[in-house]
């Protein structure tokens, strides 16, 4: 079987196979108390008190005898380094390694030790948390909010749009700065009489 400090995968390795009937039964309703304890964890607001109810005993009482009897409450922590029957401390949602090892500790089922439950409920959550970010970031590019997904939404007729401005403009450049190049040309040419001897060389050109 599964000792105190085994984790969940090995667990459930061992879980149902050679089992008997009884047992398989008793890890079915051990599984639901577990569900049970994370709908009170979540639903519970932290620092308060969970009531117990007038037929449910104080955790205490169930000290020094055996971790299914204390957890048959769901707000009671069983510590196996003292065979310990505790109330669960809410208002740290986790306890604290002064408490109880969390190797050590088991609350909900036995056969699965609190740090492979955390981490087991953060492979969980990540599973879910995975596809709500993707459907979040595919909305967001299909809505064209992100400025990344903006640019890889151009058409192919907006892109070579774009492409042709930036050919008009280099060609606008490229005549505007030969106009001033033959602006400066001619400014020199008059400064020292070279555009007029060109001038009455045509004409005598043109006389004969």
């Amino acid at each position: 079987g599964c000792g105190a400090g085994a984790c969940a995968p090995l667990c459930l390795g061992r879980g149902f196979l050679g089992r008997s009937e009884k047992e398989s039964e008793n890890m079915l309703v051990g599984m639901r108390q577990m569900f049970v304890l994370l709908f009170v964890l979540f639903m519970v607001p932290v620092g308060s008190q969970v009531t117990l109810g007038p037929t449910m005993r104080d955790c205490s009482d169930f000290t020094n005898t055996s971790c299914e009897e204390c957890l048959e409450n769901v707000s009671c922590l069983w510590c196996f380094v003292d065979q310990r029957c505790m109330k669960y401390p809410v208002e740290t949602i986790i306890p604290s390694n002064s408490i109880c090892p969390l190797n050590e500790a088991r609350w909900g089922v036995c056969w699965v030790n609190f740090e492979c439950l955390i981490i087991a409920m953060s492979v969980v959550g990540g599973l879910i948390l995975l596809p709500l970010v993707c459907c979040c970031c595919y909305c967001c590019c299909k809505k064209n909010v992100c400025r990344c997904c903006k640019r890889k939404s151009l058409s192919y007729d907006e892109e070579e749009e774009i492409l042709a401005k930036l050919q008009e403009e280099r060609k606008q450049y490229r005549k505007k700065r030969d106009a001033d190049k033959k602006a400066r040309y001619d400014e020199i040419c008059k400064k020292y009489g070279l555009l007029q001897n060109s001038d009455h060389l045509y004409s005598k050109f043109e006389n004969e």
